[in-house]
């Protein structure tokens, strides 16, 4: 009996032991827990200071080169062809036949037209002799002249008909795609496509700049414009169109004249940058590019202030490289984040990164 007593008075304190070592376990948890919640409320940002300091006013800009002329080329006659003459990747000049269409009923016509004109010649000749002695009236002469005009005007167009059965390129460049095949049909009436034609022999780099920049821009400046995929290769180019209106985004169009090297190394298509050298230098207020929430037209900048961070509106001009004009906003020596922004919210905790 007394054995057993002692059996449960051991067990009951060692369930006791362990409830209040849990109890304690869970309390020292929960001060911990609280320590880095408290410590992970400051969200981590790297900041750059805010500075006036003399900046080149020189800026680059992206686009895609496309070429200076392109053309899908389509047929305006119906009819077969017989004989296409040039295949993707070549090179064809104005005037150049591509392609030949079936022309055995063109011909006939034309050989029709012409016996009918020279028949209604001879008729006009010989009623402008009668005439003179009396032999025919004005109006048997006038019918005849209008016979010989209709017929020099059948003839015309059937010559043109026969034209059109070897059909030319209208502009130079490299033939891009391809659409028919010996024995294809024809159509007029929808136009059968035949040919891409594609001429880069200058290519144009569209590029959007904004009010700022577009200010100091005019048409016939030279620029420099390089390729990605070329990055030791220098293109000249000049300006050779700005838009008069911005677009939705408040910029504007600039459109740069290319003219390409003798091997063609420029495709329309690729990663161009345009440089737009003003050789000119200002004192500037500037902050980093990366410093704006979103983008550089929100106009918004977090700044450090007593270890919080305060979302500013700023006014922003024009965009050097990777740093951004500060018209107003901002006082030299501020602190404003470049790193961290989206975890962030005005007011909340920061903690620096040097």
């Amino acid at each position: 009996m007394k054995k057993n007593i002692i059996i449960a008075v051991v067990i009951l304190g060692s369930l006791a032991l362990i409830a209040i070592t849990l109890i304690n376990n869970k309390k020292e948890n929960e001060a911990k827990t609280a320590i880095v919640a408290e410590k992970n409320a400051a969200v981590s940002v790297k900041t750059a200071q805010v500075k006036t300091e003399e900046v080149s006013l020189d800026f680059v800009v992206n686009g895609n080169f496309e070429p200076i002329q392109e053309l899908t080329f389509s047929a305006e006659k119906s009819g077969k062809v017989i004989s296409v003459l040039v295949k993707e990747g070549d090179y064809v000049n104005v005037g150049q036949t591509l392609v030949i269409v079936r022309s055995d009923v063109i011909n006939v016509n034309a050989s029709t037209a012409k016996a009918i004109y020279n028949n209604a010649q001879a008729d006009y000749a010989r009623y402008e002799n009668a005439y003179k002695s009396g032999g025919v009236t004005k109006q048997q002469l006038d019918q005849a002249k209008l016979a010989m005009t209709n017929a020099g005007s059948n003839l015309k167009q059937a010559n043109i008909n026969v034209g059109d059965t070897r059909i030319k390129a209208p502009i130079k460049g490299f033939i891009n795609k391809k659409y028919i095949e010996p024995g294809s049909i024809l159509t007029g009436m929808p136009a059968t496509p035949l040919f891409d034609i594609v001429n880069v022999s200058k290519l144009k780099l569209n590029v959007t700049v904004n009010e700022s920049q577009v200010a100091s821009l005019k048409v016939g400046n030279p620029v420099t414009v390089t390729a990605s995929v070329f990055p030791d290769k220098v293109f000249s180019g000049k300006i050779s169109f700005i838009a008069a209106k911005a677009d939705e985004s408040l910029n504007f169009v600039v459109e740069i004249e290319i003219a390409n090297n003798t091997d063609n190394n420029l495709k329309a298509g690729m990663y161009g940058t345009a440089n737009f050298a003003s050789k000119q230098k200002q004192e500037l207020k500037v902050v980093p590019r990366n410093a704006f929430v979103g983008s550089v037209s929100s106009n918004q900048v977090f700044v450090v202030e007593n270890g919080l961070a305060k979302l500013k509106k700023v006014v922003a001009g024009r965009i050097l490289g990777e740093q951004v004009e500060i018209v107003d906003g901002l006082s030299d020596g501020d602190n404003v984040i470049i790193t961290g922004q989206i975890n962030l919210q005005d007011g909340k905790p920061v903690e620096i990164i040097k």
